[in-house]
């Protein structure tokens, strides 16, 4: 693995050291890995199918409890806690967000959370508006959940999560199914989540999202962290990428192949890259 020194952003709020994790009758998915995750981050954790990135995010809230090795949660072992005391801290928003959502209505869906954390009412009423604007979910607010397209399911199954007010928001490929204008809503969402303090953990395949979004990059393959760097290190190691099975996005395709040309591979836009070629070229 590649090693990425800690950062000073913000307080050390998941700490995960050897964790090994068994399924009953199946593989081992965790083969002893060890992060740290800090306060204000945005993090990508990606790999192949099979990787153990699954897997690994459900520790965090307790889904999942490692076979051996920890993880502490602001501090405190995750092990001592149940999943509901977790989810004070750790959200997790799942791939399938039919998996979520089971309330009459958008509103009892948002206002289920916080209820379950016995918040008094007009707490209750103050995330659930708060979650409403955030997701623009105002216009279906009385409407069943399940009855809505997949796009406004996705953010009510978010929206739900938003309402409880986690430190750390896990986001299981949240633009699975979204047409681009979508995705580029729900992104710059997220992104205000986590210019306003909170954590992201974005699972996803997408290697685009990755590059525009991400602050930090963790790559997994066969239970295995092979990499953990910044945005502008994730993508310079084709090899690597190779054997945690992404392709990276176009423009720094484009970069390797131009290296000969004096082009850097840590390019991560378009814009990045033309900056790029005008300075190769001696223009302004």
């Amino acid at each position: 693995m590649i090693p990425r020194p800690l950062t000073d952003r913000g307080e050390r709020v998941i700490s995960i050291r050897d964790i090994k994790f068994t399924y009953e009758n199946g593989p081992e998915a965790l083969r002893g890995v060890n992060l740290d995750i800090r306060s204000g981050e945005y993090v990508a954790l990606v790999g192949g199918n099979g990787s153990g990135k699954t897997t690994l995010a459900k520790h965090m809230n307790g889904l999942l409890r490692p076979s051996s090795g920890s993880v502490e949660v602001m501090g405190k072992p995750a092990l001592d806690r149940t999943v509901a005391e977790l989810s004070r801290i750790v959200g997790y928003a799942f791939q399938n967000p039919d998996h979520q959502l089971f309330c009459s209505t958008v509103d009892d869906e948002l206002a289920f959370g916080p209820r379950n954390l016995k918040c008094p009412p007009e707490e209750v009423t103050r995330r659930v508006e708060f979650a409403l604007d955030i997701m623009n979910l105002r216009d279906v607010r009385g409407e069943p959940p399940l009855s809505l397209s997949l796009g406004e399911r996705r953010k009510v199954s978010l929206g739900s999560v938003i309402a409880m007010d986690p430190k750390v928001l896990i986001l299981d490929e949240p633009t699975m199914g979204l047409d681009a204008v979508q995705s580029r809503e729900l992104m710059a969402t997220i992104r205000k989540l986590n210019d306003d303090g909170h954590t992201i953990i974005l699972i996803t395949h997408e290697m685009k999202l990755v590059a525009e979004h991400a602050d930090r990059v963790i790559m997994m393959a066969s239970g295995r962290t092979m990499l953990d760097a910044d945005a502008k290190g994730a993508f310079t190691d084709l090899a690597i990428l190779e054997r945690c099975k992404l392709v990276p996005p176009p423009v720094s395709k484009l970069a390797h192949r131009l290296v000969e040309r004096g082009v850097s591979k840590d390019i991560l836009s378009p814009e990045e890259l033309v900056f790029e070629l005008m300075r190769l070229r001696g223009g302004p």
